[in-house]
């Protein structure tokens, strides 16, 4: 995963967060390949400042996150920080807060995004995955939460998505057991959407990411605002929403330029408007 410039890349936490964006496409690097880009409190705060420029750049409409080094997309949180920041109830309960915000942030996330997974992808590392739209893993990539195996309790929101992907068998046998699953059967309970060969995974993963950065972005934001609604209990669901951003995709210039670029019989040119 070198074809990306590092005098093109933004660093964040000390470098230990890189963000670069090309072709429509932001791409978060977890950077901290000496730790298996274990997440220190510092880099889930420079994590969060990464997603935010990048939201907040017109020119982005799809985001990327993967791991530096090629041996773990992250492995989980930064043990060696433990003593410090979670040693006890109430220091557990802060690093939560502080690393919270971040979660919270990608789980809203107003964007299309993507997991570009080789090698580990544990604990923390399967959270920020699991928040994300799409995964895709190379083969050689490994799965697991290792919660049992430190004593500690993996939060709410981590198993309402591991529940919601993987179903509540999957998700107990997986978490009283502290096991890790390989590439194969994270495909097969459905953890991860594709399975891509090692030296393909990034080719593969910019391909996914530039054909959905030329699509109508409206129509991709009535997308994920609907499926999100649906997974939703009934009555929380927000109908409203949903008509909302149904009506301004058959009233955007967008939809005018997809009509008439399928007529014209050329690729259309999408402005999100």
């Amino acid at each position: 995963m070198s074809d990306i410039s590092s005098t093109a890349e933004t660093p964040y936490a000390q470098g230990k967060i890189l963000k670069h964006v090309a072709s429509g496409v932001g791409v978060i690097t977890f950077n901290n390949p000496d730790k298996r880009n274990a997440m220190s409190l510092e880099m889930w705060e420079g994590f969060g400042e990464a997603l935010t420029a990048l939201r907040d750049d017109d020119s982005v409409r799809v985001v990327i996150l993967r791991g530096a080094g090629g041996k773990a997309f992250v492995s989980g949180a930064d043990i060696s920080q433990f003593e410090k920041t979670r040693h006890n109830a109430a220091a557990s309960e802060e690093y939560a807060k502080r690393s919270a915000a971040q979660r919270a942030l990608l789980a809203d996330y107003p964007k299309p995004t993507i997991a570009c997974i080789q090698g580990f992808c544990l604990g923390g590392g399967m959270q920020v995955a699991m928040l994300t739209d799409i995964r895709i893993a190379s083969h050689d990539s490994q799965f697991g939460i290792p919660a049992a195996r430190l004593g500690i309790a993996y939060g709410y929101e981590g198993l309402k998505h591991l529940v919601s992907l993987v179903g509540p068998s999957w998700a107990r046998l997986l978490m009283y057991t502290g096991m890790r699953i390989d590439a194969t059967e994270a495909l097969r309970i459905g953890l991860v959407e594709r399975l891509i060969p090692d030296d393909q995974l990034w080719g593969e993963t910019m391909a996914i990411a530039e054909t959905i950065s030329q699509n109508a972005p409206l129509a991709i934001k009535a997308a994920k605002i609907t499926i999100a609604e649906v997974l939703k209990d009934e009555s929380a669901r927000d109908m409203g929403a949903i008509k909302a951003i149904g009506t301004a995709c058959m009233d955007s210039a967008d939809f005018r330029e997809g009509r008439q670029a399928f007529m014209e019989k050329r690729k259309p040119q999408f402005q999100g408007k």
